[in-house]
């Protein structure tokens, strides 16, 4: 019976393709097809939400259904908390930039093609979040890389956009391939691909304490084809690049489909932790990137360059909680994220008005390096006081508290307003008062995802060494210099070398262009043409003279 159930949740994915093939027909305009794809979709969604309810309060544990191919490759579906939680952002997301595209392209004549592969976007993602085996995985990934790759070039007579999707695809296919390798290798340690026979056999191994190297290099293989989905740092050049296409795209790749490599890390968790040299990667990589792509945003002045920087930087966060074994707060990171995130680029538009209606005339104070250093101290300290009356602690929980580290330290500037020139203790108590409840709110949130996880992903893993305790020091001492530079600059504008390191830091320390350089050496853009729709539309001929 409740694998019966389950098949009820492919339905959400499967509405959204047979949208889209209809979205084509001559007798169902776009503006039709939206609507029925948002009903349909909504009330699959509210299905799955029963099932999802029923398997963590109810059951509480995972349901699947038996794979229909050979030898756990085939079509099957698996429902846990894990894929419940996902399944309900991406469709929860899907369905408003559905909504938003009705409007936005409305008049556009490539609204309905643009319908289509967003339809097709949506339901490849969905697949892969309710995938039962790998090997279903592999395919929903690809489609999902495909069907993306017809949104970016929405505008093909543009070539910036024509390189970056180009970037994107070059990048995808690696990881394409490193996801491939990681099949082939697990097939080999396992063989099977079916999700319960790898989970129960990875916990095999780890009660055992012997780790095949085949099983190592998977994990590297799994960890190399995330970092290349999730736009890590060097490859992360083509995510700044995409805002050629229309907003919809921008949020949901920010929101949801860049959320797959982080989502691919948490689904096989119970296999990647198992290799240590894997996490080391995932720490290292995705700490650059997470200080290379917060310090890159603080100096664009495009507001949809500057949040594509922001999700970079997001994305390395999450990698290295993962490295880190706080899976759970992972997981939390990419809800809250892709919420924002969404939100961000949709209402993106009306950022100078937004920016007007909340303006305020400064106090007068002037920024003084020490007290910057004060309010960091004072910051940390909080968070470590308040982390430990939950529980929370750099050698219990290294990734965690890592996080909490740093997001307390966006709360440095109002701490400092409050020290600055006209020092309030009104204000700087609501200050503290403010920091404690974001403090509280987020270890709660973390320890409230990490009961609804428990069954899906490895308990949070405590400091393994020397190493993390070194890299975690690292990055919150790197976010605290940045703080600190962040107040110092307006008042060092007039400096020639701090204007020749803002200008080096705005463009990326150049790696991006270096990247460009390369794609079109080897894939150089086709000569410029008249502006022309991206699926075929022909252009108006020109009378003859």
């Amino acid at each position: 019976m409740t694998a019966n159930l389950i098949w009820l949740i492919a339905l959400g994915p499967l509405a959204l393709g047979v949208t889209g093939l209809l979205v084509g027909h001559r007798k169902i305009s776009a503006q039709a097809a939206v609507g029925w794809a948002i009903r349909f979709a909504g009330l699959v969604i509210t299905v799955a939400f029963a099932v999802a309810f029923a398997v963590l309060l109810i059951l509480g544990g995972p349901l699947r259904t038996e794979t229909i191919g050979w030898r756990g490759a085939g079509f099957a579906l698996f429902l846990d908390s894990l894929s419940t939680i996902m399944f309900l952002l991406v469709g929860f997301i899907g369905l408003i930039v559905l909504r938003y595209s009705r409007n936005y392209l409305d008049g556009d004549p490539g609204q309905g093609p643009f319908i289509r592969w967003l339809c097709f976007t949506l339901a490849a993602v969905l697949f892969v979040i309710v995938s039962g085996n790998l090997f279903q995985f592999f395919l929903a990934w690809v489609a999902t890389s495909l069907s993306l790759h017809r949104l970016l070039l929405f505008y093909p007579e543009r070539p910036n956009a024509v390189l970056a999707a180009r970037k994107k695809f070059v990048a995808s296919r690696f990881g394409d391939a490193c996801l491939f390798a990681a099949m082939i290798l697990i097939y080999r340690v396992f063989g099977s691909l079916d999700y319960a026979a790898l989970f129960s056999g990875a916990a095999a191994l780890r009660a055992a304490g012997a780790v095949p190297v085949a099983l190592h290099a998977a994990a590297v293989f799994l960890v190399a084809a995330a970092l290349l989905k999730s736009a890590q740092f060097p490859f992360h050049g083509w995510l700044t690049e995409v805002m050629e296409t229309p907003t919809p795209v921008s949020a949901l790749l920010h929101a949801g489909v860049i959320n797959a490599g982080g989502f691919l890390v948490l689904r096989f968790a119970g296999l990647i932790s198992l290799s240590v040299p894997s996490l080391d990667v995932m720490v290292l990589v995705g700490g650059a990137t997470a200080l290379f792509g917060s310090v890159v945003m603080l100096t664009q002045t495009s507001v949809k360059v500057s949040l594509a920087y922001s999700t970079i930087a997001q994305m390395g966060f999450m990698m290295l909680e993962c490295g880190l074994g706080a899976f759970s707060a992972a997981l939390l990171h990419i809800v809250a994220h892709a919420l924002y995130k969404a939100h961000a680029f949709l209402s993106s538009g009306s950022v100078i008005d937004l920016a007007r209606a909340s303006w305020s005339p400064s106090p007068g104070g002037r920024p003084h390096t020490a007290r910057t250093a004060v309010a960091v101290v004072a910051v940390l300290a909080m968070m470590t006081a308040i982390g430990a009356l939950f529980g929370a602690s750099v050698i219990r929980q290294p990734g965690v508290f890592a996080l909490a580290a740093v997001l307390l330290l966006g709360l440095t500037h109002l701490m400092t307003q409050a020290l600055d020139e006209r020092p309030s203790l009104y204000v700087l108590s609501r200050v503290l008062m403010f920091a404690a409840l974001v403090a509280a709110t987020y270890f709660g949130l973390q320890g409230v995802m990490e009961q609804l996880t428990a069954t899906s992903l490895p308990a949070v893993e405590p400091l393994r060494g020397p190493f993390d305790l070194a890299i975690i020091a690292l990055a919150v001492l790197s976010f605290a210099a940045v703080t600190v530079l962040q107040s110092m600059l307006p008042g060092r504008s007039g400096n020639t070398r701090w204007l020749a390191l803002y200008m080096h830091i705005s463009n990326g320390l150049y790696v991006n262009t270096l990247a460009n350089r390369l794609a079109l050496r080897f894939w150089p853009n086709p000569p410029p043409r008249p502006s022309a729709s991206a699926y075929g539309l022909e252009l108006a001929k020109e009378p003859r003279a």
